[in-house]
């Protein structure tokens, strides 16, 4: 099974190797994840900062933009759905 972390804890073992001077292995030895994972979570953190790692059931301000436009989009094809029907069964009533 996969471990999850939260991000206080990713930021943490960060802040261990960029702050205290730490070098990725020993960080990694001492809180038991592999170096990879602590390399990848130093990328994203030099990419993202404080936002590199939004936490459970948040995302990126980016991603959430993105995913509020599609929403919409959607909503907007519904209605247009809607509109087409409400039309077609006016225009019966009509002759």
């Amino acid at each position: 099974m996969r471990k999850t972390y939260d991000k206080e804890f990713k930021l943490q073992a960060v802040r261990m190797v960029k702050e205290d001077g730490k070098r990725i292995a020993e960080v990694a030895r001492e809180l038991d994840l592999a170096e990879q994972t602590l390399h990848n979570w130093i990328k994203k953190y030099n990419k993202g900062k404080e936002t590199a790692f939004v936490g459970n059931g948040n995302v990126q301000p980016e991603k959430k933009v993105e995913k509020d436009l599609q929403k919409q989009i959607r909503d907007l094809e519904e209605e247009n759905a809607i509109l087409k029907k409400a039309m077609g069964i006016f225009a019966k009533d009509q002759k």
